[in-house]
């Protein structure tokens, strides 16, 4: 793997997660985004690849761990900063967003010796993984963001392309509380469950 890319939104009250408040104040859903990130990229750091690559909307934090070249997010809607992310790499690249803390190494080492391109499905319709052996900008422009058909739209766009797709499992993005919970039963040992017990602990 040349490239391991995670786009993400720095986890600032307001900004991020915004469809968990309510139940949570956006303190707590910012704290809840940030656990999603340290997950995230404690997973990509163990993954080996040549280059581990933040592409980030706002400023990092003490949360970034070292090893990351950050490297900001382009104007624009989602498929033309995920597109702007692939146009600065070479060779194989998997990008992934700060959605899925459930993610795990083993996921995240693909191998292009037999295919073009690797597809995550989400649970919600989009996707939470996208790796191209050759990135290509154009295979992300135009592809409706943020709908319940998005990654059947963007798969299709990579068959369309002939390429040879293999497909990941598919994952639950965390969105809404019960995405939350969901999640943090999925991967209870990580910093993201325990951040979500704490959240729901001083709130009652």
């Amino acid at each position: 793997m040349s490239t391991l890319l995670v786009i993400a939104k720095e986890p600032r009250p307001g900004r991020v997660k915004t469809r968990l408040t309510p139940p949570f104040t956006p303190r707590e859903a910012a704290l809840l985004a940030e656990a999603a990130l340290v997950d995230t990229l404690r997973t990509v750091a163990a993954t080996p690849a040549s280059r581990h690559v933040l592409v980030l909307d706002g400023a990092p934090g003490r949360w970034l761990p070292p090893g990351f070249d950050v490297v900001p997010q382009c104007a624009g809607g989602l498929d033309e900063r995920l597109a702007a992310a692939f146009a600065g790499c070479e060779g194989p690249t998997l990008l992934i967003g700060m959605d899925t803390p459930q993610v795990t190494p083993e996921l995240l080492t693909v191998d292009f010796a037999d295919c073009d391109a690797y597809f995550g499905p989400a649970e919600d319709g989009g996707f939470w993984a996208l790796g191209l052996a050759s990135p290509d900008p154009e295979l992300l422009r135009g592809v409706p963001m943020s709908t319940p058909t998005t990654g059947a739209v963007q798969r299709d766009r990579l068959t369309a392309a002939g390429l040879r797709v293999r497909e990941l499992p598919a994952l639950r993005d965390v969105d809404t509380a019960a995405d939350a919970e969901a999640v943090a039963a999925a991967a209870p040992g990580g910093r993201f469950a325990a951040e979500l017990a704490r959240v729901r602990a001083v709130s009652r």
